[in-house]
């Protein structure tokens, strides 16, 4: 069954915490909410849980409207960024609490919680209480209750942020395949872009309350409908300059001068907004349209992996983001190159126009 936003909005006192908001969720998917703290993640997902009633619209599941139908109604798991568990029941009951309230057999139930603890390496701890654990092993078991549950709603908000380094990289890879032979609607909630990529599915980019586009979750990144949604899918923030296209000729706010090519070509002649995410703009030249930008430096960024480089240019601050260490000094003139084969083009309006050289 499919879950479905219909002109859902919420709002407490004069602040607008959702926009009226269109969705709709097929089973089966695995749908990432994607923006920033405070963008609505964790308001929307309870509007869809039932825990949260919107002050507009209705939420309907398959043909039922559920809009005033409370949680325990209904068939939703929940997990949280910050665990919560039940500190007077061993690890082993906590993930079979939600077994033992739909009456499960008592050989399904062992089978069941024995999986999730193996998968997310519980099994040597399933006899202590939550209080004996570590705050990742705390996680660990508050999504294992939410995955050991057959919930046709699984909702997780950020669940993996308070996880060791390690154990995140591998959930990210589990969390997919854990789901993709069951028919249950999976919607993750995250602040990073990476990880949305990581998990593929489908996404909802959220600003202030807004869905401002839903989609492939690579479709959206390659072509975002506009600029807010760009600016929601790039971290660091991507980088935009006003410019002028005259002719067959591009000038942007700080005087750099390219050729308009591929599909920006078409375009009307007049004033747009470049948009090039910080990975495609580098020290070294590189890509299929390299064209030489410079600005101030603000800030250096090394690792031992990659360099962040902050400049201003044009009344902006630009992001460069490279591999290996690349030292600027700080207030130093940064000659650098932007691959605008890579690049956006968006119009006044915000809106997409066109994409870079070797995008169509």
């Amino acid at each position: 069954m499919a879950l479905t936003l219909k002109g859902v909005s919420k709002r407490v006192g004069n602040a607008v915490h959702i926009h009226p908001t269109d969705l709709t969720l097929e089973p089966g998917s695995f749908n990432i909410l994607l923006g920033s703290t405070l963008a609505g993640k964790t308001t929307l997902m309870q509007l869809m849980a039932g825990l949260e009633r919107p002050l507009e619209g209705e939420v309907w599941f398959g043909e039922r409207n559920v809009t005033g139908t409370p949680v325990q109604q209904r068939n939703v798991s929940m997990v949280y960024q910050q665990f919560i568990n039940y500190p007077n029941m061993s690890v082993y009951e906590n993930i079979a609490s939600p077994l033992r309230v739909a009456r499960a057999p008592e050989a399904t139930i062992r089978e069941r919680v024995g999986t999730m603890a193996e998968l997310l390496r519980l099994t040597p701890m399933l006899d202590r209480l939550p209080g004996a654990l570590s705050g990742g092993q705390q996680q660990r078991t508050a999504i294992a209750r939410a995955l050991v549950k057959d919930a046709d709603l699984v909702l997780l908000d950020e669940p993996l942020a308070n996880l060791d380094f390690k154990l995140r990289e591998e959930l990210r890879d589990e969390l997919p395949r854990l789901f993709a032979d069951r028919n249950c609607i999976v919607v993750y909630a995250t602040t990073e872009p990476t990880e949305a990529l990581l998990f593929g599915g489908q996404t909802a980019t959220l600003f202030e309350g807004a869905v401002t586009q839903f989609g492939p979750t690579r479709e959206i990144y390659r072509k975002p409908n506009n600029l807010v949604s760009a600016k929601v899918f790039s971290d660091p923030p991507i980088n935009v300059m006003g410019c002028e296209k005259k002719g067959g000729q591009f000038e942007d706010s700080d005087g750099t001068h390219w050729t308009a090519k591929g599909a920006t070509a078409n375009l009307a002649d007049g004033a747009y907004t470049l948009g090039i995410r910080p990975h495609f703009v580098t020290p070294a030249a590189a890509g299929a349209d390299p064209v030489p930008v410079s600005g101030r430096v603000l800030v250096t960024e090394l690792s031992g992996s990659e360099s962040i480089i902050h400049f201003a240019r044009g009344g902006e601050t630009w992001v460069s983001q490279s591999h290996g260490i690349h030292a600027f000094e700080v207030g130093t003139e940064a000659r650098l190159h932007a691959d605008l084969s890579q690049a956006m083009y968006f119009a006044p309006d915000g809106s997409f126009a066109a994409s870079g050289t070797t995008q169509s």
